[in-house]
């Protein structure tokens, strides 16, 4: 990490300091590092390291993000946000576009596997333990989470496409881990499916989260049946048949 220039008082170059009066020399103050605080004035605050200070202007461009557009954020009020200097923010992320990458890619991050139990009981008790996870994945970051996933305030960004793209794909491979069909993964016909049903729950995550048009008890009903649906009838429908690529 590079070092930080530091400057002195205003007029100070080395001449001597105003004495006070009673021939007492005045103590010198010690430079305050813009990794501390913002200006001179502010109080200190806890040095955090480098992950821990990373991770909280991350935290605060997700707030900032999910609050206003891409357009109206600015990296000077998030480092006054996040109480850094705003040169950390270029240190950690980059420029406000790469630092709107990261909070893309933290939004659609899915837990480890070995984070997510396998659901078991009945396919409709499997279905709801499903959904009850996507819903409480949405509700971790409600706005910014729609925001990300429906391209709001940045338009056609092929990066952010291929980040969710990936996204996608990965979440795909992960509902049919859950609901018991790892076996099918390959089969280009039943990840569509999947995929297609994810497009229902990003619209159906805008209406509760950001309309309010429907509520969670609702969106949780209406992906819940659909997914039973997915699993009991259009899958087998459309499944391959053994020695038929899918």
């Amino acid at each position: 990490m590079s070092h930080w220039p530091l400057a002195g008082p205003a007029g100070y170059r080395g001449a001597p300091l105003p004495q006070p009066r009673g021939g007492h020399r005045t103590r010198r103050s010690s430079p305050i590092s813009p990794l501390d605080t913002d200006t001179a004035d502010a109080p200190r605050r806890r040095r955090l390291e480098p992950d821990e200070r990373r991770a909280q202007i991350l935290a605060c461009a997700i707030d900032m993000f999910g609050e206003r557009p891409y357009a109206a954020v600015s990296t000077a009020e998030l480092a006054q946000r996040a109480g850094v200097a705003r040169g950390l923010i270029n240190h950690y992320f980059g420029n406000k576009r790469d630092l709107y990458l990261a909070v893309v890619r933290r939004m659609v991050t899915l837990p480890r596997p070995d984070k997510v139990s396998i659901p078991e009981g009945t396919p409709g008790e499997r279905v709801d333990a499903i959904v009850t996870w996507l819903l409480d994945t949405i509700a971790e970051h409600g706005t910014t989470w729609v925001k990300v996933t429906s391209h709001e305030g940045v338009g056609d960004d092929p990066e952010v496409q291929q980040i969710l793209d990936q996204a996608d794909d990965a979440a795909a491979e992960r509902m049919l881990v859950m609901i018991g069909r790892p076996d099918v993964a390959d089969s280009a016909q039943l990840r569509a499916l999947v995929l297609a049903y994810a497009g229902l729950v990003k619209v159906a995550g805008r209406e509760w989260i950001t309309r309010g048009t429907l509520t969670r008890d609702q969106v949780h009903r209406l992906l819940a049946d659909t997914l039973l649906t997915v699993i009991t009838e259009t899958m087998p429908s459309v499944e391959p048949r053994p020695g038929v690529a899918g």
